[in-house]
């Protein structure tokens, strides 16, 4: 399945990348042009795809708001980020309104997308979202972010976001249809490239340097950058034109853009990173029948917990070891050692009654649990 549109059919989660030179024109949105991007979306989620929006556009339009002018500052980037902000916000409120679905608002920054608490708590606000039908928008936190810790484009931060909802295919919309063997602008022998299995150096080397010089920071560089990160999690990107009316339509009946092919699945990537990368923090010794709860694809509950072992934070990686100490899985837990300890031995129901406070009824639940 090498084409976009097959790719998008099969997608059980989907995000979508948007940029400045495609959303804003001047210095207001484009707001048409986005009335057709929220029915292309309206349309995914009726056929019962979750999909996230990753959308640039805060800075240009906090700097036509503030009457700034283009600058590499950063705390005038910032100035103009905070202003925009809630003008981007209203545009996709008022557009993604009249096509029915409510949307809400995350700014993420480095550091929420590579600490595993701050990742965790992030992913379970998009999943009670997604859940409850609306449209995560996500854009970086630049009113706070440092110059040594921001993405600084909104291509790799997207695939980020789509790692941590575990998307099967990221969209890049562009000013370009995909990648070439050269700037077709500039030699208009180049070639397209609609089908890349893998990103090696000559590929990286065809991405060249940066792309349009609009109101947007991204290029193919960074586009082939987050494709590589998203490859690496089991998430396939696709490059496309963006600008016409219903992009995500189009892309649906064959337009024509550049599909990189994922390595492996997310689910199985994710597993992957928890069994082979995470270094363990601490253990939970579980009872017989927790152990064959966890075989059957079950999450580990607090009434299967007999010892808790380590002292440390939610989020970590955690060996779960059998009755005579064997290590039968590895998975990040909902609850701190000394919550994992005061809720060992109780039913999920006594959880809150136990801590003083609600919270997950799983101490790992089985998406975030791999056997050993």
């Amino acid at each position: 399945m090498n084409d976009a549109a097959g790719r998008i059919a099969a997608a059980r989660r989907v995000t979508v990348k948007i940029g400045s030179s495609l959303l804003i024109e001047g210095e207001d949105v484009r707001r048409a042009w986005l009335d057709s991007v929220a029915e292309d979306l309206a349309a995914l989620r009726a056929a019962g795809k979750h999909t996230v929006v990753v959308s640039s556009g805060a800075v240009a339009l906090g700097r036509g708001k503030l009457g700034l002018k283009r600058s590499a500052r950063l705390d005038l980037k910032q100035a103009a980020a905070a202003a925009g902000q809630p003008r981007l916000m209203a545009a996709w409120e008022a557009a993604m309104a009249r096509a029915g679905i409510p949307t809400a608002q995350l700014l993420l920054t480095v550091e929420d997308t590579e600490s595993r608490r701050r990742w965790l708590n992030a992913r379970a606000t998009m999943e009670v979202l997604l859940r409850e039908g609306a449209l995560p928008v996500v854009n970086e936190n630049d009113s706070v972010a440092t110059e040594e810790l921001r993405y600084g484009d909104n291509d790799r931060l997207s695939a980020r976001v789509a790692q941590m909802i575990r998307s099967d295919v990221l969209i890049l919309l562009s000013d370009v249809d995909g990648l070439y063997t050269a700037d077709p602008s500039r030699e208009p022998g180049a070639e397209h490239l609609p089908f890349l299995d893998a990103i090696d150096e000559t590929i990286e080397g065809f991405a060249g340097g940066a792309g349009s010089a609009g109101v947007g920071t991204g290029g193919m560089r960074t586009k082939i950058a987050a494709a590589r990160i998203a490859r690496g999690f089991g998430c396939a990107t696709i490059i496309a034109h963006g600008h016409a009316a219903n992009p995500l339509r189009a892309l649906q009946h064959g337009a024509r853009a550049t599909v990189i092919a994922a390595s492996g699945s997310p689910a199985g990537a994710y597993k992957q990173w928890i069994a082979g990368t995470l270094e363990p923090a601490g253990s939970v010794t579980i009872d017989e029948g927790a152990v064959r709860a966890l075989a059957g694809g079950k999450s580990l509950l607090p009434a299967g917990v007999r010892a808790v072992g380590g002292v440390f934070e939610r989020g970590v990686c955690l060996r779960v070891l059998d009755p005579a100490g064997r290590e039968v899985a590895r998975g990040l837990s909902a609850y701190t050692s000394a919550e994992a300890q005061a809720i060992a031995g109780c039913v999920s129901a006594a959880i809150a009654e136990r801590l003083g406070y609600s919270g997950p009824d799983e101490l790992i639940h089985r998406d975030d649990l791999v056997l050993v």
